[in-house]
């Protein structure tokens, strides 16, 4: 099973940079986790969100933004629309359903033929 994050949107901010002070390189990235077994693919409901300068390559943590920065935020957060929530089944999954329903068919046909 593997889980990885998928960048769905990212948007370029205008705010200052709390480290650089930089107004052209601040980025709000939102990611969806995404998941992958030998039986399925899902997307989840769960999103992240990254802010990083790419002035100084700094990634900004909470604790660092300002009052514009959280209000900006709140608002992307408000217009975000995320994937919807999904799972896609894969080959093997639907070839073992099919078996187990053969066998579990077969087993009952076998049983009332033999009364």
């Amino acid at each position: 099973m593997s889980e990885k994050l998928i960048t769905i949107k990212t948007v370029d901010l205008i705010n200052n940079c709390p480290e650089c002070f930089s107004t052209k390189g601040l980025q709000l990235t939102f990611k969806q986790r995404f998941i992958d077994t030998a039986f399925y693919k899902s997307i989840t409901q769960e999103v992240t969100t990254e802010m990083n300068c790419i002035v100084c390559h700094t990634e900004i943590y909470p604790a660092r933004w300002t009052d514009d920065i959280e209000r900006v935020y709140e608002y992307q957060m408000k217009a975000f629309q995320p994937k919807k929530a999904s799972k896609k089944y894969k080959s093997l999954y639907w070839i073992l359903i099919i078996a187990a329903t053969t066998i579990v068919a077969s087993v009952i046909g076998l049983t009332f033929y033999n009364l």
